[in-house]
């Protein structure tokens, strides 16, 4: 992951199973997409937690904005 450009944002968007999971955008222009779609990002997460919670933690460190949903 170091190849990661920093300041994305990151955003927590309800599914139709009822369970969050992470999307992302590289700047407020795009459309946001499921993190899944950035394979060059996605980490494996820990079993129980939510669907994104490791890439989340990553991209927190490397300075990506959290948005509030």
């Amino acid at each position: 992951m170091s190849n990661i450009p920093t300041g994305g944002q990151m955003l927590w968007k309800l599914e139709d199973d009822g369970e969050r999971s992470l999307h992302l955008r590289h700047n407020p222009s795009e459309e946001w997409r499921h993190y899944e779609e950035f394979p060059e990002y996605a980490l494996q997460d820990p079993i129980g937690f939510s669907k994104g919670i490791a890439t989340f933690m990553s991209l927190l460190k490397k300075d990506w904005t959290a948005i509030k949903s």
